[in-house]
């Protein structure tokens, strides 16, 4: 793919310089006469020539987008939730509060449904409850349970109240050092891909929904 853009860029570059050389050696002065005989506008002339010309090679916004490749990769959210308070564990979680939310606090021991996003410390997704596109949640019911969630998550989850929302950034020392911990997709795909990015720090959201 590099070596076509090069390509094409290259003969874009040829095609503007014959133009540039027919305009030095005054052809181009002799070829305006004869199309303004003709009831054609030179200046129309040039501009459809032109556009023809860098349409023919492929010179359009999928070329920008193959010759700059950050502009063209997904972009991380860049709304961000005002926080109410931050504060770091000794195991390196940071939790930030979002939502204060009502009523009994989650306790160790307690079963709780939460919703929850999933992404990489660079803003990149890698999984949710909440459908992206139509927006159709499907919460997950957790322990909070060492042997059966993730430590940094259950360290979230502690003390939440219904309806409230955090952030947190969740170390790998903390996170999935077993594959059958919570959350986990059920799905091959989604599994695989949360997996992969499980030796480097994750980001949750998420929303404590029911204290069961």
């Amino acid at each position: 793919m590099a070596a076509c853009t090069f390509r094409s860029l290259t003969q874009c570059q040829c095609i503007l310089s014959s133009v540039s050389c027919l305009h030095e050696t005054g052809q181009i002065h002799k070829q305006q006469q004869n199309n303004t005989r003709q009831g054609i506008q030179f200046g129309t002339q040039s501009k459809v020539t032109r556009r023809l010309v860098l349409e023919s090679i492929g010179f359009t916004a999928a070329l920008l987008n193959v010759a700059h490749p950050v502009a063209a990769a997904p972009m991380p959210d860049s709304m961000e939730p005002e926080v109410l308070r931050t504060r770091r564990q000794a195991d390196g979680v940071i939790i930030q509060d979002v939502v204060d939310g009502i009523g009994i606090a989650a306790q160790e021991g307690d079963l709780v449904e939460v919703n929850y996003v999933c992404r990489r410390s660079n803003g990149y997704f890698v999984h949710s409850t909440v459908d992206q596109f139509n927006g159709e949640s499907k919460p997950v019911i957790l322990p909070l349970d060492d042997k059966q969630i993730i430590r940094g998550l259950k360290q979230v989850l502690i003390g939440m109240k219904v309806g409230g929302k955090r952030r947190a950034l969740i170390p790998p020392s903390v996170g999935y050092v077993n594959e059958n911990l919570k959350p986990i997709p059920e799905e091959f795909g989604p599994r695989r891909s949360l997996l992969s990015h499980a030796s480097e720090p994750l980001v949750f959201e998420v929303q404590l929904l029911k204290v069961l």
